[in-house]
């Protein structure tokens, strides 16, 4: 069993009387976790938001049928929270009704959880982010040489756990990930009124990894508006697909102060929506493949660890560019990702030096790229 890092966290609060939301996309390992944390424990009961008897269940929910329905029990684990109509208030009843049982609910649609939760359960509630399985963690369950020899391989098929073990059907196991959930789960939201739209926009986004994208030009290309662009983008954001990164502009005039670029979770998922699982030695899109792999290998570690660090990359007008930037306790950290090891002592830009004296500069390849995704910060 490879271990999760947040498992400690979580069983921390076990006891602690907050509900506990576990939001992550679907197969990222979220009920597996629980079920390790909960081996051996009794008085747990298990529920799947998916199943129509638990949805009439809640439904109906009063404070009396509650305790007859937990019983001795004292955790309550919801899988699949977000399905469960008014959820929130739901859970708030529980958690007001019956204080000496615990709630833990799971989630694959952040924005659908979240917004049922949020405010019903404010400040009884700690939420952790699951991804699929990390650099670090891989290190953990193997050894640092046998990961990095690994890195082409996940550059191709990713971190989703079940593609990890899954040696030698690694394509079906992605192909069966996007079917069920990019072309089922996702497409059957009230908020995606185009279906056929939004799998366009995902590809078009998957050719655009490590460039800039803009609303208006995607919109084009795929047939609908620049706000029902940035509406999909967002859908696919809050389901743990994609994610944005900003602009950093402060001192000079010719940055970029409203620009973008969006990657994938996982580059499992992003090859097989463009369906393309060439090895990293024969493709042409390498260089992004690596940027995407060391950004989001680095925002994962980031969100598990709960660093309060602000993310952007940097861009001026005349095309100078740093991949990525950390700011943390009014300090700047500056990244750039070069998959070939020859190009290891690139310059910070001249521009960024200028402006940001105090900023540090470190070029990412292969060979030292564990002292950034291992790192404590």
């Amino acid at each position: 069993m490879i271990y999760r890092e947040q498992k400690a966290k979580i069983e921390a609060l076990l006891g602690g009387g907050k509900a506990i939301l576990i939001m992550g996309a679907r197969q990222v390992g979220k009920s597996t976790l629980l079920g390790e944390i909960f081996r051996g424990k009794e008085g747990v009961m298990w529920m799947n938001g998916d199943d129509w008897d638990v949805q009439q269940l809640f439904s109906t929910m009063t404070s009396n049928r509650i305790r007859a329905l937990l019983g001795k029990n004292r955790y309550l684990v919801v899988d699949e929270a977000q399905r469960i109509p008014d959820i929130g208030l739901r859970l708030k009843l529980i958690t007001d009704q019956v204080p000496e049982v615990q709630v833990i609910a799971t989630g694959s649609s952040s924005f659908e959880l979240a917004a049922k939760v949020g405010e019903s359960l404010t400040g009884r509630k700690r939420v952790f982010r699951m991804f699929p399985l990390t650099f670090g963690e891989m290190v953990a369950h193997t050894n640092l040489l046998e990961e990095r020899r690994l890195i082409p391989h996940r550059m191709v098929y990713g971190y989703y756990p079940e593609v990890v073990v899954s040696s030698g059907e690694e394509r079906a196991v992605l192909r069966e990930l996007a079917d069920s959930y990019l072309y089922k789960d996702i497409l059957m939201l009230d908020s995606v009124g185009k279906p056929d739209k939004l799998v366009k926009l995902l590809q078009a986004l998957a050719h655009q990894i490590g460039g800039q994208v803009s609303y208006n030009e995607v919109g084009q290309l795929i047939g609908i508006d620049p706000k029902t662009v940035e509406r999909y983008v967002d859908v696919l954001e809050k389901c743990y697909i994609v994610f944005r990164l900003g602009s950093f502009s402060r001192n000079l005039r010719n940055e970029l102060k409203s620009s973008r670029k969006i990657y994938f979770w996982d580059l499992g998922i992003r090859n097989a929506v463009i369906a393309n699982f060439q090895q990293v030695e024969n493709r042409a899109d390498t260089g992004a493949l690596w940027e995407n792999f060391v950004v989001s290998e680095r925002m994962k570690r980031l969100a598990i660890q709960g660093s309060f660090v602000n993310t952007w990359f940097w861009r001026t007008q005349q095309q100078k560019e740093i991949d990525f930037i950390e700011e943390e306790d009014g300090v700047l950290r500056a990244f750039e990702c070069k998959w070939n090891s020859s190009k290891s002592q690139v310059k910070m830009p001249e521009q960024f030096a200028k402006a940001y004296p105090a900023a540090t500069f470190q070029v990412i390849t292969p060979d030292c790229v564990d002292d950034l995704l291992l790192s404590k910060t």
